[in-house]
């Protein structure tokens, strides 16, 4: 007798997202949501529409192709939703333009922000090509070249490979020892569980999602965990005997191919769960124990208001200021410790105060309560000597 398939859960893939600062972006379909919490606890919240490429030309919906094009547009929103959610939040506000930033904006009509991001975002790319192109198969050549056993070019590929994985995983656990790196984290996790609440078909809530995983298959994470390891496998096919240049620059022109080949399994792993797929997720998803954080209450309100939001369809009625001025678990028990500690002051102050009379009310209402308490006093010890005169007796009875 043949097994039935289990039917696939339709919610799988639907949405993806981002951490930002103090906030989550989350895309479905054509709606693309950004929500930030600023520093009053108020949501704010910004909307818009955006039509891939691949929808619009069926020819860069091609597989592979996709992948490519994908990666692109993903790196473009990213830089695009961490500008807007700044400006959401106020910072660059906060700083008071200079010369040179109003001649920025005069000449170029962009801010100093804007223009450092894309500087940033263009001296990464640099920095990446050298660390994960130039310098492993440099150094794999040079290795090579000291012992004529290691000349074939799995060699390369595997060593150079092991080392971009090594840059790769000690680069993400540096940045994040940074404070502001670690809060970004957490609202990673957030994104996370708030998806996995939604995929779970559970009511979604701050309280249900804080109880769900913060380990995503389909994270950008595990997307460059599996470029990495298809990248070794890809380019054994590159000749050895090459100078290293050559071999760097024909390894970064793969690289769209290895691009393509690791969003077709990304895709496939999203919807599928087997050996294979647990294989190569595995080490992306040991990596999210870094990149990962788990959030509060607050960060959880904040992705879900994203997620919600760009599924107008699903969630027509629902009000981005339901999660307005949310606390943490952290902030409501230190609400309560404060608010005890101030009634603990507010009575030390009552007793020393001598100015209007409010010593001799204290002083009246200690006396009631001795009163009160030496008579309930009284009272449990007559209880006391009358039971153990009933005991007695009826010992003596006995």
């Amino acid at each position: 007798m043949a097994r039935e398939k289990k039917p696939k859960n339709p919610r799988l893939g639907k949405v993806g997202g981002e951490a930002l600062l103090e906030g989550v972006m989350m895309r479905c379909g054509e709606d693309v949501v950004i929500s930030v919490r600023r520093e009053d606890g108020s949501v704010a919240v910004q909307k818009r529409k955006y039509v891939s490429l691949r929808k619009r030309n069926k020819f860069f919906n091609i597989p592979i192709i996709r992948g490519v094009v994908s990666f692109i547009e993903s790196m473009k929103m990213s830089f695009s939703s961490l500008s807007e959610s700044a400006e959401m939040l106020g910072i660059d506000e906060e700083m008071e333009e200079t010369k040179f930033e109003r001649w920025l904006r005069e000449k170029f009509g962009k801010g100093i922000l804007d223009l450092a991001m894309w500087i940033g975002g263009a001296l990464g790319i640099i920095l990446a090509i050298a660390l994960f192109a130039l310098l492993p198969t440099y150094l794999a050549n040079l290795i090579k070249g000291a012992s004529p056993r290691l000349e074939h070019s799995w060699f390369v590929s595997l060593f150079s490979g092991v080392l971009r994985i090594a840059i790769f995983v000690g680069y993400i656990c540096l940045v994040s020892l940074m404070k502001e790196i670690r809060r970004t984290f957490e609202y990673h996790g957030a994104e996370h569980k708030s998806i996995a609440c939604y995929e779970a078909g559970m009511e979604l809530t701050p309280e249900n999602a804080k109880n769900c995983t913060r380990f995503h298959p389909r994270c950008g994470t595990s997307f460059i965990f599996v470029i990495l390891i298809l990248s070794i496998l890809i380019y054994t096919v590159v000749p050895s005997t090459w100078p290293w240049y050559f071999q760097s620059a024909l390894k970064l022109g793969m690289l769209p191919l290895v691009m393509g080949i690791s969003f077709e399994y990304l895709i496939y792993a999203g919807k599928h769960e087997n050996l294979l797929t647990k294989i190569l997720s595995a080490p992306g998803l040991w990596m999210q124990r870094v990149t990962t954080r788990e959030p509060d209450l607050s960060e959880l309100a904040i992705a879900i208001t994203s997620l919600k939001l760009s599924m107008p369809d699903e969630f027509p009625d629902f009000d981005p200021e339901t999660y307005s001025e949310a606390k943490t678990d952290a902030e409501d028990g230190q609400d309560t410790q404060e608010t005890q500690t101030d009634d603990t002051a507010e009575n030390a102050n009552a007793a020393n105060t001598d100015s209007d009379g409010a010593d001799i009310h204290d002083g009246a209402d200690a006396a009631e309560t001795d009163e009160a308490a030496d008579a309930a006093e009284a009272a449990e010890t007559n209880e006391a000597a009358e039971a153990d005169e009933t005991v007695g007796q009826k010992g003596e009875n006995a």
